[in-house]
C-alpha cells in the first residue's frame, strides 16, 4: 500500500479533441449562452415583478392550487409500474455540476416548475414564506429595500431555496446562523402518498424537519418554507486583510478573522470570507452591516462591485496582497452576489478573457451564463471530460483541521489555488459531521 502521505503521481495526458473542444468553448458561449441566457434572465425578472405584483391573498390561492395538482398527480402513480418518484426537472436545469443519472432510470415525475413564488414577508414574526424555486437574487430584491435579508444569503443568484434546504447552504454568516436550512422555521410538504404536512422543530413532524436537510429530495416534495429574516442595513463595511505565511498560518488567520482570541463578542463580525490565491497568500474579508449615513461619510471609499465593468470580486480582494489591508463600503445586496458575475472564479475557465477591461466594459452586462445552458451545451464528451479532469468539491472539516485539510489537498489534489473558506456554525445534529462542533467549508478548482 502506497504511503498516505507520498503525493499522487499522475501520468501526462496526450490532448485530444475534447481538450480542443473545452479550449474553444467560448466562442459558443460567446455567440450563443451569452445572449440566450440574458433573454432568460430578463423573462425571469418580468415573471418575479408580475409575482410580485399580486396580492399575498392571489399568491396563497395559485399556491394552493399548485399543491392539490400535485397531490392529484401523486395520486395517479401505480408503485408497482411507474418507478421511483422525483421532479420533472431536467437535471441540467441545476445550478451543481456533478452529473445526475438516476433520472435515467425508470421513474415517476412530478411538475413543480410553478412554484416560484415569494408568498408572504411577515415583518412581525421576521418570517419569508417562499416556495422551492424561489431563488437568492429574487429574494433579496424585495427583502433589501425593506432593510430585510435571510439569515443566511448564499452567494449566486441563481440558487434556489429548495436546493439550499434539500442539499446546504452556506455564506459567510454562517458563522452566526449555520446552515440556510438552521435559518428555516416551518416547511410544507407532500409526502409520497399524497398527505400535505407542516414539518415544524417542535410538532409531530419534527423527523421529517430535521429529516429533509441533506437528503437530496427523497423524503418528500417541499412546496414552501417559512425561513428566518433578519434586519440589515444599507451598506457592508468590509475589511481586507492579507496574510502571507504557510498554509496552516493563513488557516490561523482565518480563524483568528471571527474569532477574536479575548473572546469579546463585540469583535465578532457579520460576515466573515477567506480565499487562499497560492500556498503562502490569502486573503481574509470580515463584514459589518452600515448605514447610509456611515458608508458617505467623508474620506469613506463606495465600492459599487455590482456594476457590470467592475473587476471581478476574488481578484478584487486579491489586491490586498499588493495594498495592503483596506477598508471599503459595499451596498448590502451587491455584496451578497459579489460572486455571481463571475460564477467565483469559474468564469475565467469558460471565458478565459473575461476578465479583462475590454470585455468586462463591452460586454460584462451579459454576465454571467446560466449554469443550466452551460450544462445543456456541453455535450457528453465534455460532460465526461470535467467528470474527469475537473473538480469543484466542497470539503466539510473541523475548524482546528483547517490547516492540515488544506496541506493534504495541496498535496493530495495537486489544486491550483484558488480556495474559499467559509467557516460554518453547526447548530443541528448531522451525523457526516459529528463529532465536530464546528465545521469549515472550501471550494477548488
Amino acid at each position: 500500500m502506497a504511503d498516505v502521505h507520498e503525493p499522487l503521481v499522475r501520468r501526462k495526458r496526450k490532448k485530444v479533441l475534447v481538450d480542443y473542444l473545452v479550449q474553444f468553448r467560448w466562442i459558443l458561449v460567446i455567440f450563443v449562452v451569452l445572449p440566450i441566457s440574458s433573454l432568460i434572465y430578463f423573462n425571469i425578472f418580468l415573471g418575479d415583478m408580475w409575482s410580485a405584483m399580486k396580492s399575498e391573498k392571489k399568491r396563497q390561492k395559485q399556491h394552493d392550487e399548485n399543491v392539490q395538482k400535485v397531490v392529484k398527480r401523486l395520486k395517479q402513480r401505480n408503485p408497482k409500474k411507474d418507478g421511483l418518484v422525483c421532479t420533472a426537472r431536467k437535471p441540467w436545469i441545476a445550478v451543481g455540476m456533478r452529473n445526475v443519472d438516476y433520472k435515467r432510470a425508470r421513474h415517476f415525475e412530478v411538475d413543480l416548475s410553478s412554484f416560484r413564488n415569494i408568498l408572504e414577508i411577515d415583518k412581525e414574526r421576521m418570517v419569508a414564506k417562499v416556495e422551492p424555486l424561489v431563488n437568492m437574487g429574487q429574494i433579496t430584491r424585495a427583502t433589501c429595500p425593506m432593510n430585510l435579508a435571510l439569515a443566511v444569503v448564499a452567494e449566486l443568484d441563481d440558487l434556489t431555496v429548495g436546493g439550499l434546504i434539500n442539499g446546504y447552504g452556506i455564506e459567510g454568516s454562517s458563522h452566526l446562523y449555520g446552515l440556510f436550512s438552521d435559518t428555516v422555521v416551518a416547511m410544507e410538504v407532500v409526502l409520497a402518498d399524497g398527505r400535505v404536512v407542516r414539518a415544524t422543530k417542535d410538532n409531530e413532524y419534527s423527523d421529517l424537519f430535521y429529516g429533509i436537510p441533506w437528503s437530496q429530495g427523497t423524503l418528500g416534495f417541499l412546496v414552501s418554507a417559512e425561513i428566518k429574516l433578519i434586519p440589515i442595513k444599507e451598506y457592508m463595511k468590509l475589511t481586507y486583510i492579507p496574510v502571507k505565511g504557510s498554509l496552516k498560518e493563513i488557516a490561523q488567520a482565518y480563524a483568528d478573522s471571527f474569532a477574536p482570541r479575548d473572546g469579546d463578542p463585540a469583535k465578532v463580525p457579520d460576515f466573515v470570507e477567506g480565499m487562499v490565491y497560492t500556498e503562502s497568500e490569502g486573503v481574509m474579508m470580515t463584514g459589518v452591516y452600515a448605514s447610509k449615513e456611515e458608508a458617505k461619510k467623508k474620506g469613506n471609499k463606495i465600492n459599487c462591485v455590482g456594476w457590470w465593468f467592475k473587476p471581478w470580486f476574488y481578484q478584487h480582494a486579491q489586491t490586498a496582497l499588493k495594498r495592503g489591508e483596506f477598508v471599503e463600503y459595499i451596498p448590502t445586496r451587491e455584496y451578497y452576489h459579489r460572486h455571481t458575475r463571475c460564477l467565483y472564479w469559474e468564469g475565467k475557465l469558460i471565458l478565459p478573457f473575461g476578465d479583462q477591461f475590454w470585455f468586462r466594459f463591452l460586454l460584462g452586462w451579459l454576465m454571467p451564463p446560466k449554469v443550466s445552458l452551460l450544462k445543456a451545451t456541453q455535450g457528453e464528451a465534455i460532460r465526461n471530460y470535467y467528470h474527469d479532469n475537473h473538480v469543484i468539491q466542497d470539503m466539510l472539516v473541523p475548524l482546528y483541521k483547517v490547516g492540515d485539510a488544506l496541506e493534504f489537498v495541496h498535496r493530495e489534489m495537486e489544486v491550483c489555488f484558488l480556495l474559499l473558506l467559509c467557516y460554518i456554525s453547526l447548530l443541528t445534529v448531522i451525523a457526516a459531521c459529528a463529532p465536530a462542533a464546528a465545521v469549515y467549508e472550501y471550494s477548488t478548482e
